[in-house]
């Protein structure tokens, strides 16, 4: 259970294919995830909108970055790398769901601030037991500061 400190966590999803992102809302609708989600198609857009939330004297709100690796533009590592040197943003965890099983991707996500890999299957059946660990970790498990 979360903190109750905290209100809900807001959900980013940074993901540019509309496939993935319609599964991953069929997945959280089923897993009854009532969490505010904000879907960015690119990273830069995406960075923008984190910058404009960042702001220390309005109320505190958790958010949880769900992050595509391979996206048109500023792709996801590069997005990784502007978050965690922003001192700002830099707490904000950033999950990679990614179908890059690429151990390179992996360690360089890690390496570069991080949170947490999780491999997007593409079977639906494992699309949803993967959406359904996310949610049982990151948005009831997980305790936020």
């Amino acid at each position: 259970m979360m903190s109750a400190s905290v209100s809900n966590p807001k959900l980013v999803v940074v993901e540019d294919s509309d496939a993935d992102f319609i599964a991953l809302k069929r997945s959280l609708a089923r897993l009854s995830v009532k969490e505010n989600i904000q879907r960015f198609e690119d990273a830069d857009e995406a960075f923008a909108f984190l910058q404009e939330v960042c702001q220390p004297v309005t109320a505190k709100q958790a958010i949880i970055v769900l992050l595509d690796l391979n996206l048109c533009g500023t792709d996801g590592r590069d997005f990784i790398v502007l978050v965690k040197q922003n001192q700002c943003l830099k707490n904000i965890p950033i999950v990679v769901f990614s179908t890059s099983s690429s151990p390179k991707d992996i360690q360089f996500a890690y390496d570069h601030g991080a949170n947490g890999y999780m491999v997007k299957p593409v079977d639906l059946k494992e699309f949803y037991a993967t959406v359904s660990s996310f949610k049982s970790y990151w948005l009831e498990t997980n305790e936020w500061a």
